[in-house]
């Protein structure tokens, strides 16, 4: 395969920050998007190669070796390993047997034949695939319950199950389904990072969840009861006299699902905003200006 460099694909420099190449990504994704580009191979193959680019270098550790290695990466850990051996061996034997620093492509040339040299014939070489990198974009509703979803990655369907309660920005790993191993190595695994958009009236806060309500005047002199929202439906709730602007109640158990902990819930804490009446009429400003006049 020719060596890509993923920097020039995403037309960025080594010094870029993480922000650059998220940023990058998502322009030439869209872009070269196939949902854009029908039947075009050249989108289709410039998407495949934008998502290779991105998966190595959104990946610190990914990244670090890929600066080091260039096309590479994918094997440096044997490479070390290998120089390790041959330092060994040199310092034992008294002659040099592994590669030095400047020599790792030449390492690389013999590994990707299959075999490692050394004493006792070649042996063949297990390699680890690569590590892929998703995202996942989700409403706040969508993470309330746990629920199965369908990913794509490098046109392969992956039926996943979200647990309730995973945050926005977190990130979760599937063992397995990454980049294919060589010589029988294992797979790479695929890390979904969550990106959680919330358009609902409340505020979450890990496992807690805050709103504010309009309380009329009268229910907060006098007390009452009303019926207020909850995430996942309505409860009736008993407003104490006299209740002041601003302040705060606790519906405990009322809040988010608490992540891989069945049936924990956080609690929802409500603040109220007393709304002060409009459009009085004659007859209730008299009655205001009476209740003033008892008050002084």
């Amino acid at each position: 395969m020719a060596y890509i460099d993923y920097y020039k694909l995403l037309g960025l420099s080594k010094t870029a920050s993480e922000a650059d190449i998220k940023k990058a990504y998502r322009k030439l994704a869209r872009k070269y998007h196939p949902d854009l580009n029908p039947n075009d191979k050249v989108s289709e193959k410039k998407f495949k190669q934008i998502n290779e680019a991105n998966e190595v270098l959104s990946h610190p550790e990914n990244r670090k070796k890929y600066d080091q290695y260039g096309e590479n990466w994918q094997h440096a850990e044997e490479y070390e390993k290998a120089k390790q051996q041959g330092q060994y061996n040199q310092s034992s034997q008294g002659g040099p047997s592994g590669y030095a620093d400047q020599d790792y492509s030449s390492f690389f040339e013999d590994m990707f034949g299959g075999r490692a040299s050394g004493g006792g014939g070649g042996r063949s070489v297990k390699f680890r695939g690569q590590d892929f990198n998703a995202e996942m974009q989700l409403d706040l509703k969508d993470v309330y319950t746990a629920h199965k979803r369908t990913l794509t990655v490098n046109n392969k369907n992956i039926r996943i199950t979200i647990p309730a309660g995973i945050e926005n920005g977190q990130n979760i790993k599937i063992k397995g389904h990454g980049g294919k191993g060589v010589n029988g190595g294992p797979n790479g695994d695929l890390y979904i990072q969550f990106s959680i958009s919330n358009n609902t009236k409340f505020k979450r806060d890990k496992d807690n969840l805050y709103t504010t309500i309009d309380l009329d005047l009268y229910n907060a002199l006098l007390g009452g009861e009303i019926m207020v929202d909850t995430f996942n439906g309505k409860v009736k709730l008993n407003i104490k006299p006299e209740t002041q602007n601003g302040a705060q109640v606790k519906l405990k158990g009322k809040g988010f699902p608490k992540y891989k902990k069945d049936g924990q819930f956080g609690d929802l804490y409500i603040t109220y905003q007393i709304k002060i009446p409009t459009a009085l009429t004659e007859k209730e400003k008299t009655l205001i200006k009476e209740l003033q006049k008892l008050r002084q």
